[in-house]
């Protein structure tokens, strides 16, 4: 498992996902996200949008990332 360090409140999902290296592009991270690709602390979420903070998990096809 990975860790991000957060620097602030939150950040939001899509922006996660091209931070990590996950997704080359926005409009990717937008498309894994509404194609249900995503897994918000265990749970799909089709939200781009979302606001990820401390303690949440993300999953995306096999990584998974906590957030610090």
């Amino acid at each position: 498992m990975q860790k991000f360090v957060l620097n602030g409140e939150f950040i939001h999902l899509i922006q996660l996902l091209k931070a990590m290296n996950w997704v080359e592009h926005g409009a990717m991270a937008q498309h894994v996200v509404e194609e249900g690709m995503v897994q918000y602390n265990g749970v799909v979420d089709y939200r781009k949008r979302l606001k990820v903070k401390r303690g949440d998990k993300v999953e995306f096809e096999g990584q998974v990332v906590e957030i610090v």
